[in-house]
């Protein structure tokens, strides 16, 4: 009778924190920090929906699309031949294209099994010093020069620790309920943004 039967609420990777090696999937527990306390309140809001109403609850990889979002301003520091390691470029990122966060928000949407937190990022998190690699040769510029912490953290201010933490996600429930990628692999989404 026209009352909500699914809830599909966005948060974010930032719900885990600064992780280092540790896989991430979705039954981890919640990290520590601003950003972390964010997303849980945020999950803990949406998870007041009624009980007859399914509640999904996305935690989004950085996005990668030609629209810009996370990337445009990577390529154009990309282009310029800058985009080296930042810091010591071991931190592990967790990436989705912007097909497959779409493809999730469908798949949660149409797929009564999936409820909860739901990682939505590709298969493989990379290390930051191979998305920057990455990045340049999609480009076709050298992948030259490392950013330092302290100067990542004057321009970027509190972003820095966004790009900063290290978090190895893995889409489990995307996996276990069907859901197949148009972008499993790094390059191939790039090429495409």
């Amino acid at each position: 009778e026209g009352s909500v039967t699914v809830i599909v609420s966005g948060s974010a990777l930032g719900y885990y924190g600064d992780r280092g090696d540790e896989l991430l999937q979705e039954d981890s527990p919640q990290g520590s920090g601003f950003l972390s306390e964010v997303c849980k309140r945020w999950e803990d809001a949406a998870l007041q929906a009624p009980s007859h109403t399914r509640v999904v609850l996305l935690r989004t990889g950085f996005v990668i699309g030609s629209q810009g979002g996370f990337l445009k301003p990577l390529k154009a520091i990309a282009k310029l031949g800058l985009s080296g390691p930042l810091a010591s470029g071991r931190q592990w990122w967790s990436w989705v294209h912007l097909v497959d966060a779409v493809g999730l928000i469908i798949h949660a949407l149409e797929n009564e099994t999936v409820q909860g937190p739901v990682n939505v990022c590709a298969p493989q998190a990379v290390r930051q010093r191979d998305f920057a690699r990455a990045l340049s040769e999609s480009v076709r510029r050298p992948s030259l020069l490392p950013a330092p912490s302290f100067a990542l953290k004057w321009v970027l201010g509190e972003f820095a620790s966004e790009v900063l933490s290290s978090r190895r996600m893995i889409p489990t429930v995307a996996l276990t309920t069907g859901y197949g990628f148009h972008y499993p692999e790094l390059e191939a989404a790039l090429s495409d943004s």
